[in-house]
């Protein structure tokens, strides 16, 4: 019987998590939404004017952090470099994150745009962040037409509509941030969830 209570009392708490979101994301989600929009740094990252002056196909190449361990690396079917603003237009990209203290995170798009001194990665068209299963924690799924990388903050977001999936639980609104140092996801904006429990062991 305990074995039973025990499964009823984790459903409910994750019945419980996924209204708190709910209501949270329906209370928050105005607010929300313009300060994302006023900053600023999720608007799509224009391809400067003037011609690029050297372009690699096939690549993969690592970010080094200021401890001189590894971050991150991309890799891509091409990346073009524009001295304009020093920023890199990349086909195919695929970024995983590559601090041993992070969970392990996977993102890929059709296309890609690094900025701001390697800092921000604009990810478009069938962008998906996977976050591999960690310290009892399901994985997550994350897919919009739009996610904004924050490789050395561990932050990914957009303002753009996404889907999560956890688990059996899949949510869906209109801007998102996940902290993956912090294991924390919000979502704003006509925020809807669907929950199917667990089946039962017999």
């Amino acid at each position: 019987m305990s074995g039973r209570s025990g499964e009823r009392n984790a459903e409910r708490v994750r019945l419980a998590v996924i209204l708190v979101i709910l209501i949270a994301g329906a209370l928050g989600s105005f607010w929300v939404m313009q300060a994302m929009r006023a900053a600023g740094d999720q608007q799509p990252a224009q391809r400067p004017r003037g011609k690029p002056d050297y372009y690699l196909e096939n690549f993969n190449y690592v970010r080094m952090g200021p401890t001189g361990l590894p971050r991150y690396d991309v890799a891509g079917t091409k990346m073009v470099h524009y001295p304009t603003d020093d920023s890199f237009e990349i086909t195919k990209p695929v970024v995983h994150n590559l601090d041993q203290n992070q969970a392990p995170m996977e993102l890929y798009s059709d296309t890609a745009r690094v900025t701001d001194d390697q800092t921000q990665i604009h990810m478009y068209g069938n962008a998906n962040a996977i976050r591999a299963p960690y310290k009892g924690r399901e994985q997550m799924h994350l897919v919009s037409e739009y996610l904004l990388l924050l490789p050395d903050d561990e932050i990914v977001k957009t303002d753009k509509p996404v889907a999560m999936t956890m688990g059996t639980t899949r949510l869906n609104g209109v801007g998102m941030v996940a902290n993956n140092a912090t294991q924390v996801v919000q979502l704003f904006g006509n925020v809807r969830g669907y929950y199917e429990p667990t089946p039962k062991k017999r």
